[in-house]
């Protein structure tokens, strides 16, 4: 079964394939909004199926003909793909609305000039697939609606028994030659009949579970989706790379303005130190004791730099351990909740913990925020992280600092969104694969 369609199951397919469902949710399901829309849609595929195949037929035979006639043909062949192509933008409409399959389309053939776009469809694998399911759509939607109307039929006419059977021809059912109208037989009638109609919403979602299938493989974008999917790998690639460039170029900045001028500086010192050791002792322990502050700083933008590339508590501990560390050392106030059964990959714990280390200072030097929340929760093969401040708002995130947050979180495949609207408040969510 499709995803999108598995989404919006009613419980009568659940119950259909066997799955554990009570009895009030298969009784729900018969009335259920869900399994009449996919009624429908299974009712009025033969419709458009007859639509499809006479648009289809027309212009194929109409175009065969004329082609040797100064191929004068090509263009009615061309106009009946796009007609296809046009048919399966519906038909696409249809299965969103209906079923709730969302069913990627394939971009529309082009060329390079206004003539080429025109005969595009003709070398088009798509079209061509489009076109495919303009012939097959009738057939295929006259077996889903003798299946489904005999589903729905069948299990009413048994449940109404009752009321007619002594009507019929000998005064009751006629199978195999056997007449049946015995009150015991009329009431199994009615029980199987039951049973029947409370099958019927199973078997109703089976059918459209197939027909979703169906338009999936031939509505579809095929391997021009593949195509787009690799083009956007290539892009995360390349964000990856210029992130980690411009992250190499931070570290060694602040190498070299910050601890590597303090330890120049506490090497002169010492030198001055050594100095006067024989003519100035006195002096000599004051030069000593500046540079041991000296020394102190320089530790502490050592450690402050290599907590910003990767803290040694988020590999010893988690990220549970490292971002209440972050939010120890926050000037705004930070409430950190993290629902992790099981650690994330060790790539992905550094991703979570760098976006919430440069959100939290955003936050401290821009928002005006009273207080801030972190949030990270591990569902599957997903986490979800969430910062959200109570500031000013207006954070751009097209702006140096989220732009490389989004390509940090692009290049695992992940999603970043702000939400900051002016006056406030302002929400970072990132969404990143964990799975092992």
């Amino acid at each position: 079964m499709s995803p999108d369609v598995a989404s919006r199951e009613a419980p009568g397919a659940a119950a259909a394939r066997g799955g554990r469902v009570g009895p009030v949710a298969v009784l729900r399901a018969v009335v259920s909004a869900r399994t009449w829309l996919a009624v429908i849609h299974l009712m009025a595929g033969p419709f458009v199926g007859v639509v499809t195949l006479a648009v289809l037929l027309t212009g194929l035979i109409a175009g065969v003909v004329l082609l040797p006639f100064f191929l004068a043909g090509l263009p009615v062949l061309a106009g009946t793909l796009w007609a296809c192509i046009w048919i399966a933008r519906a038909e696409r409409a249809r299965f969103a609305l209906l079923l709730g399959a969302d069913i990627p389309a394939a971009p529309p053939p082009h060329g390079r000039t206004g003539l080429r776009t025109m005969v595009a469809p003709l070398t088009s694998a798509p079209s061509w697939r489009n076109a495919a399911y303009a012939l097959i759509r009738f057939p295929f939607g006259v077996i889903q609606l003798v299946l489904v109307t005999t589903a729905w039929s069948v299990g009413l006419a048994l449940i109404t028994a009752p009321t007619y059977y002594w009507a019929l021809p000998g005064g009751g059912f006629n199978l195999g030659g056997h007449l049946i109208r015995s009150p015991g037989a009329v009431i199994a009638a009615v029980v199987a009949g039951v049973a029947l109609l409370l099958a019927s919403p199973g078997v109703t979602w089976l059918l459209a579970a197939a027909d979703a299938a169906v338009g999936r493989a031939m509505l579809g974008s095929g391997r021009e989706k593949l195509t787009a999917r690799i083009g956007e790998l290539e892009t995360s690639r390349a964000r990856v790379m210029d992130a980690a460039e411009a992250e190499r170029m931070r570290i060694e900045r602040d190498l070299h303005d910050g601890a590597q001028q303090r330890l120049v500086s506490l090497a002169m010192e010492l030198g001055r130190a050594k100095a006067k050791f024989g003519s100035d002792p006195e002096e000599a322990a004051a030069i000593v004791s500046q540079a041991h502050e000296q020394a102190k700083e320089a530790l502490a933008e050592l450690r402050n730099l290599v907590r910003g590339v990767h803290p040694p508590v988020l590999s010893d501990r988690g990220l549970d351990a490292a971002l209440s560390g972050l939010a120890a050392l926050s000037p705004v106030p930070v409430t950190v909740s993290v629902d992790l059964p099981t650690r994330p990959p060790a790539a992905i714990e550094a991703i979570a913990y760098f976006v919430v280390a440069e959100a939290l200072t955003n936050i401290a030097k821009h928002s005006r925020a009273s207080h801030a929340q972190i949030v990270v929760v591990r569902s599957g093969d997903l986490l979800s992280l969430e910062v959200t401040d109570d500031g000013v708002g207006g954070a751009d995130p097209g702006g140096q600092g989220l732009s490389g947050l989004a390509a940090r979180v692009a290049g695992v495949d992940g999603r970043l969104r702000v939400t900051s609207p002016a006056g406030g408040p302002t929400t970072v969510e990132v969404t990143l694969p964990c799975g092992s």
